[in-house]
């Protein structure tokens, strides 16, 4: 996602929740020196959101990540308002909710913003299909329509048969299927996810990460989903906000936190993820040395080639679509004429990968390969390469720095 381009959905500016009986009077006298625990001690008051700011684009799946205790489900119930904030502003399309009256909020609740909770929250005395029409209903939806959404979402989400079912007779992970369904069938604009996966056992909770990622890729929904996982959220999130005592503390896309953790807590987060499954094309990826246009001539590619001491030419177009790849062991035996340019010389059977393509595909790719595999855009266009010794870079942990000062 472009964010240059990208409208925010969801703005959350200088945003507080404290708990206690003076939360204004406290955070106004705030030593931001003071840890949480000492801010309790000291004043008998819980500062579980300190001055949160952050804007989440329409259509991204921003993961807000950290321990028990970091502040997360008391920010998502803010967003959701379904506690009051002590102060800050949040803002979804335009519209400051914590200036909302009762009205507002509700119909921002039924028709624009649902939630998944962890615990599914089903009736247990109604069936499926009831369960999930449950917010359609709420809107005054007749049955027949209702239903009729409801079955279109449980097939949606793999339930389609288990209408008539009970929450009692489902599986958590099929219960947890009927929470999405739910929240899925007012069709709203934004989804907000509070851990739902994390009562579920490892097999189901991968599947489901899995079947979420494949739902957001046919509703380009805003969703702002809550975890402790950390390979949950770089597995889910477009970008990851992590917090910590009530603070972010770094936000980014996942390469972006695990290679540049901006401290050493988030360092510690980062220090066993498997890169292979963070890092992309686009993140280890250079500019090729040598890019040679289909109109230049032999002897000036071999020439550059030669200087540059590489095995292979990149050739695009004037439009810098690219048109494939030009060796070197082709040009050294070739007489050194002006000729008509490079394209009857160029060979196209190599292959090309996407910016977004993985690590540990790439490592496939480029294990046995000298020349460099080129990246492209999904209009063919040449954004750089990738050959095994960025690979291989990528792969190994950078080095601590809490080492790297130990004196010798």
């Amino acid at each position: 996602m472009n964010q240059a381009e990208a409208e925010a959905q969801i703005s959350c500016r200088h945003v507080w929740k404290v708990f206690g009986p003076h939360p204004d009077q406290v955070k106004d006298q705030l030593d931001s020196g003071l840890s949480k625990a000492e801010i309790l001690a000291q004043t008998g008051h819980v500062v579980a959101v300190k001055d949160v700011s952050f804007d989440v684009y329409r259509g991204e799946t921003f993961v807000v990540m950290g321990l028990s205790g970091s502040g997360k489900s008391t920010l998502i119930r803010c967003i959701a308002r379904l506690i009051e904030t002590t102060s800050g502003q949040i803002v979804v399309d335009g519209e400051d909710i914590l200036a909302m009256n009762r009205k507002q909020l509700r119909r921002l609740r039924r028709h624009k913003m649902s939630m998944v909770f962890q615990h599914f929250g089903l009736f247990p005395h109604r069936q499926i299909i009831d369960n999930v029409a449950y917010g359609l209903e709420v809107q005054g939806v007749k049955k027949n329509t209702r239903h009729a959404k409801a079955r279109d979402v449980l097939k949606l989400v793999g339930l389609d048969g288990w209408e008539k079912h009970y929450p009692g007779e489902l599986s958590g992970g099929m219960q947890q299927r009927v929470g999405i369904a739910r929240a899925l069938a007012v069709d709203p604009a934004i989804l907000l996810f509070d851990e739902p996966f994390s009562a579920l056992d490892p097999l189901i909770r991968r599947e489901m990460q899995d079947e979420l990622i494949i739902l957001q890729k046919m509703m380009h929904k805003t969703i702002v989903f809550i975890t402790h996982d950390f390979l949950e959220a770089v597995k889910l999130g477009d970008r990851i906000a992590i917090m910590k005592d009530g603070e972010i503390v770094q936000i980014g896309t996942p390469a972006q936190v695990v290679m540049n953790p901006a401290t050493d807590y988030v360092r510690e987060f980062t220090k066993d993820v498997p890169r292979s499954r963070v890092l992309n094309a686009q993140s280890v990826m250079q500019v090729p040395p040598v890019v040679a246009s289909a109109s230049d001539s032999v002897q000036a590619v071999a020439a550059e080639l030669e200087r540059q001491n590489c095995v292979a030419a990149f050739v695009k177009d004037e439009q810098d679509t690219f048109l494939g790849v030009l060796l070197r062991e082709q040009l050294s035996n070739r007489p050194k004429t002006n000729g008509s340019g490079l394209k009857p010389l160029l060979s196209t059977r190599f292959p090309t990968v996407s910016p977004d393509t993985m690590l540990g595909d790439l490592i496939r790719l480029t294990v046995d390969n000298d020349v460099p595999v080129p990246v492209v855009d999904r209009h063919h266009k040449l954004l750089g390469a990738v050959d095994r010794t960025l690979v291989m870079l990528a792969l190994s942990n950078p080095p601590d720095p809490a080492e790297d000062s130990k004196p010798e």
